[in-house]
């Protein structure tokens, strides 16, 4: 590398470095230290190595960016400016402002570029996982001998904390065992945290760990600038080539770059460097003090570049797939409509002529309609946490996932529910097919993190939760979920259904694929279920409602509404009929989902549930937390206040109140009390 070449790469490395520290300042928030630290290798990554086209973010062959380590945002923003994305000089300058596409974090959908939202560590790794696993998965499906229609990398920077963090771990562990090739991990090993050096709680040997998963670990050295721009770049051209195993490059930075006294201290982590320090480093760095946020026009012009090779790279993909339509038509088809998420026509056909046989229970009939939707939905892909079996999650005959064959629909996530929800997120977030995964709801608990983050980008992930209620008996109070309904309820823009029996367990499926703006989790019962008759009850396709009149008043003018979800909708059934031979006016309702009800209209919601005041008695084996707003001030809850136990269902039920004689004395006091 020639003198001149140093100088503009030294001077585009600084670039970076004052961008995000000018960022932060002007913000009097945020995390300078990473992004100083990581310029060199970020700038050699995007201007050298990644495929990517600024001008379009979304072209399905790119390769993929993760920044895990959320918190350096500034350095993500500054790369997408430089590099000619949507993301102006002035967006920069409205860094974690109210309404600016520079939030704190890195946001998918938010921002250009961003291709995921991280910040809580360790998820980005996770995400990256299901990334390189879709890309595999989709290369498997699409690509012919002749024809490379797939083929890009993901590539992921982390820090200490994401290393630190199970789910990293967990999904590193996964990645290993796949054999994941096209996925490549920068460790950015700055030895400093929020509360000092990384050696207070962290002295593990990170490599060795990996090479333990069966990665491939290279130990890169120190990279602070263009001097290790040659050791970097061999690193990166070994990962690229290893195809068998994951990579991860081992990188010793300096947090804080450049800071005469913040370098390499904790203070340069997630603090502003602040005035006076801020003209040292520029002094330091032989960056002019004003203006700030100064981009000379030598680094434009290089940056520049970035985009014109990135659309050199999207325009020589478009003469591939041009050929690929000419010689594989249908497999063409195929592929724009998984890659844009639309189903094909009468995809659903199979669940309007659906026929179920005796009282089964709504995990096995979904078990059932997932194989329907299999033969229809060609990219529905997922699996269990070592469950499957349990949750009837398994496609039949559609082979599973390995290092060795990547087309198996069926995924072995192992005993792994956070690093399943990661992996599940950042295969919605590449595209291109449908996943699900499933567990016991009580191990929802475990996947919360990834849930929650499902639910921020609006990710069409669908989860197969199982076993939803003290109704699983015996296994006791470890494995009942009680407490996990309302938790996943208060999450927006998570959609949960509760299905009553086989319909509503049919219609919940077809909601689920449909909803593409946020996750779905279907809560399904361990025991069997009676099915209602739909030729004398109103049609399950009700459940898009939220919650419907399962058996109406007299008049339409109920003394008392009965609503329940789920396994205690019979109860409501046999507690009504009861009292309605007693010649008490009953309603009762059956309410799968609570976020589907709150989107109708109020006409609709009160020809359901009477207005605040009336006596309505609801029934969920679950806690009652959340219910007091739709039974309002007069009614009442029939739930669980504590735990479960280990007993057998029918005296689990019968203890817990879900009985029919106390459902019947808790309505009689009910209407007694108004």
């Amino acid at each position: 590398m020639d003198s001149d070449q140093k100088k503009l790469d030294t001077l585009c490395i600084n670039t970076i470095r004052m961008l995000s520290a000018d960022g932060v300042q002007k913000a009097n928030s945020g995390h300078p230290g990473t992004p100083m630290g990581l310029a060199p290798l970020a700038y050699l990554l995007w201007t050298q190595f990644l495929k990517h086209n600024p001008k379009n973010p979304n072209w399905g062959d790119r390769d993929r960016f993760v920044l895990s380590a959320g918190h350096a945002s500034m350095l993500l923003y500054s790369l997408l400016h430089l590099s000619g994305y949507d993301l102006s000089l002035e967006d920069l300058k409205a860094f974690r402002q109210w309404g600016s596409k520079t939030p704190g974090h890195p946001e998918y959908g938010h921002t250009p570029g961003v291709e995921t939202t991280t910040g809580p560590l360790g998820q980005g790794i996770a995400n990256a996982v299901g990334m390189a696993m879709t890309e595999r998965f989709l290369a498997a499906q699409f690509n012919r001998p002749d024809h490379n229609l797939v083929d890009h990398s993901t590539y992921v920077i982390a820090g200490d904390g994401d290393l630190m963090e199970g789910v990293g771990a967990e999904a590193a562990s996964l990645a290993g065992h796949l054999q994941l090739g096209k996925l490549i991990c920068f460790y950015d090993d700055n030895k400093i945290t929020i509360e000092g050096g990384t050696d207070l709680a962290f002295s593990e040997d990170v490599g060795a760990r990996f090479e333990a998963y069966g990665w491939h670990v290279v130990r890169v050295g120190e990279v602070s600038g263009v001097a290790d721009f040659e050791a970097l770049s061999r690193a990166i051209q070994s990962a690229q080539a290893e195809s068998g195993r994951p990579s991860l490059l081992v990188v010793r930075t300096h947090i804080g770059f450049g800071s005469p006294n913040r370098q390499d201290t904790a203070k340069a982590h997630g603090s502003p460097l602040g005035a006076e320090e801020m003209k040292l480093t520029k002094a330091h760095l032989g960056w002019p003090l004003e203006p700030a946020f100064f981009v000379p026009d030598e680094a434009k012009a290089r940056f520049s570049k970035v985009a014109e090779n990135g659309q050199k790279s999207e325009a020589a993909w478009q003469e591939r797939w041009t050929a690929y339509a000419a010689a594989y038509p249908e497999l063409a088809k195929q592929w724009e409509a998984a890659i844009h998420r639309n189903l094909p026509d009468g995809w659903d056909q199979a669940l309007t002529d659906f026929k179920t046989k005796g009282s089964p229970a709504t995990r096995v009939t979904s078990g059932e309609v997932l194989n329907e939707l299999a033969k229809t939905l060609p990219t529905l892909i997922g699996g269990s946490a070592d469950l499957a079996p349990s949750n009837n999650t398994e496609l039949k005959g559609q082979g599973y996932m390995s290092g060795k064959d990547f087309s198996g629909r069926n995924i072995h996530f192992g005993v792994r529910e956070h690093a399943m929800g990661g992996i599940l997120n950042g295969m919605a977030l590449h595209g291109g097919v449908i996943p699900y995964g499933g567990t016991f709801l009580v191990f929802s608990d475990y996947m919360r993190p990834s849930i929650r983050l499902a639910a921020l980008m609006g990710l069409p992930v669908i989860y197969v939760f199982t076993h939803d209620s003290i109704g699983l008996g015996e296994d006791g109070p470890t494995h009942q979920p009680v407490e996990q309904l309302a938790a996943l309820r208060a999450i927006p823009n998570l959609t949960v259904y509760r299905p009553a029996d086989a319909t509503e367990t049919v219609a919940a499926w077809r909601l689920a694929i449909l909803n593409a703006s946020g996750p779905t989790a279907l809560l399904l019962t361990r025991q069997g279920l009676p099915v209602l008759d739909r030729n004398h009850y109103p049609s399950a396709k009700l459940v898009e409602k939220g919650a419907y009149v399962l058996m109406e008043a007299k008049d339409k003018k109920p003394a008392l509404t009965l609503v329940a979800t789920g396994s205690e909708v019979c109860l409501a059934m046999a507690a009504g009929k009861q009292l309605v031979s007693e010649g008490i006016a009953v309603r009762v309702v059956s309410m799968p989902s609570w976020e589907r009800f709150d989107a109708q209209d109020e006409s609709y919601q009160r020809s359901v549930l009477p207005a605040p005041g009336a006596a309505i008695l609801a029934i969920e084996a679950a806690s009652p937390f959340g219910w007091a707003r739709y039974v309002g001030p007069n009614g009442a809850v029939v739930g669980i206040e504590g735990f479960g136990a280990s007993a057998p269902i029918e005296d689990l039920m019968r203890e817990y109140g879900f009985s029919l004689e106390n459902v019947l004395t808790r309505a009689k006091a009910l209407l007694k009390s108004i």
